[in-house]
């Protein structure tokens, strides 16, 4: 949301935005023990904490099975467990401090998904400041003994409404190797266009709906209608669910697509005719439309960063309007609506 919120207001602010996709070599699987130990301690665990931690890292064992046989097993001397619940919050307290190394451009860390994004008026001054966080970046990671994948590390140029730049400068990374461009990254499970349309990810959610709903419909005889209702609420519906307050304002003929499929899912559901008309469908599952499902996750989301449930950075995203009279409804909280340049700019 943060991320997307920061390119939408360079765009209507008339700027160019670029972004670089970082992507480390076996990021979980290189994590130096030392330095994670040196980490926890900076953030003020007991060396009682400490040394459970260098007991939970240490003592590991690899072996590999081939054909029915098993390699002699070998240490590990670095790594945290990738499918532990411990795994992913180590690497995080690992790596935390490289946002310290970036001054000049935004940077967002999600696990070992990491982006560094910038922009400017001209694309050149937003590449420029882009190579210089994206070098200091890189520094960052080597003093952790993490490495930089250069093959799927993937920069992005987001214009709207501007002109073209045929030839761009490159980013280039420490090792001389130039960071390939691409029109469109899947970012945390959502995929990013240059011109944040979100038709890429629209069409990629269709094309798994789809494929989970043909597999619902070819096995319909093994289900009772109890059976199905549970299936596309529990398989079907988290996949229109995630993210969608990100497009929830895109083009309403990507959005019909997705009710169209909707429907699909709800007429396996209910048997219903297919001339049923889509109220009756929403009101024989009890399901609201997926309008009002991308409203109702975005007031909640408001409502969590206005109570605090959000992480610090979206919360200042939300301007309280302060009221200077009295008023009936002075009781509630009143937001300020930042103003836009463009109707792209609105949303």
């Amino acid at each position: 949301m943060k991320v997307v919120n920061d390119i939408i207001c360079a765009l209507d602010n008339k700027e160019y935005s670029a972004a670089v996709f970082v992507d480390l070599s076996k990021a979980f699987d290189s994590v130096d023990h030392p330095i994670l130990l040196e980490r926890l301690r900076n953030i003020g665990l007991s060396e009682t904490c400490v040394s459970w931690f260098s007991s939970y890292c240490s003592g590991c064992l690899q072996t590999i099975r081939m054909e029915g046989l098993l390699s002699a097993p070998l240490p590990l001397h670095k790594g945290v467990p990738q499918g532990s619940i411990l795994g992913p919050t180590l690497f995080n307290i690992n790596i935390n401090n490289i946002t310290h190394a970036v001054y000049n451009a935004h940077i967002h860390l999600y696990a070992d998904d990491t982006i560094v994004y910038t922009s400017g008026p001209s694309l050149n001054d937003a590449l420029s400041n882009l190579q210089t966080a994206f070098s200091n970046i890189q520094h960052a990671f080597s003093d952790l003994l993490l490495s930089l994948n250069t093959k799927k590390t993937k920069r992005m140029i987001f214009n709207k409404n501007l002109p073209q730049i045929q030839s761009p400068i490159n980013i280039i990374s420490l090792d001389g190797s130039i960071i390939d461009f691409v029109n469109n990254y899947k970012y945390l499970g959502i995929w990013l266009d240059p011109c944040l349309s979100f038709e890429t990810h629209i069409n990629s959610l269709l094309t798994t709906v789809k494929n989970r709903i043909g597999f619902l419909y070819r096995n319909r005889s093994s289900f009772t209608r109890s059976a199905k209702h549970l299936l596309v609420k529990m398989t079907v519906l988290p996949i229109f669910d995630y993210g969608d307050m990100l497009y929830r304002s895109t083009s309403k003929s990507l959005l019909h697509k997705l009710d169209t499929i909707y429907h699909t899912a709800i007429h396996f559901v209910t048997d219903a005719p297919f001339t049923t008309h889509h109220c009756t469908l929403y009101s024989l599952v009890n399901w609201p439309s997926l309008h009002s499902r991308r409203q109702t996750h975005w007031y909640l989301f408001i409502y969590k960063t206005i109570i605090g449930l959000t992480p610090a950075y979206l919360r200042s995203l939300l301007i309280t309007r302060h009221i200077s009279r009295s008023l009936r409804n002075s009781n509630l909280i009143h937001l300020l609506i930042p103003k836009a340049c463009t109707v792209f700019g609105r949303y």
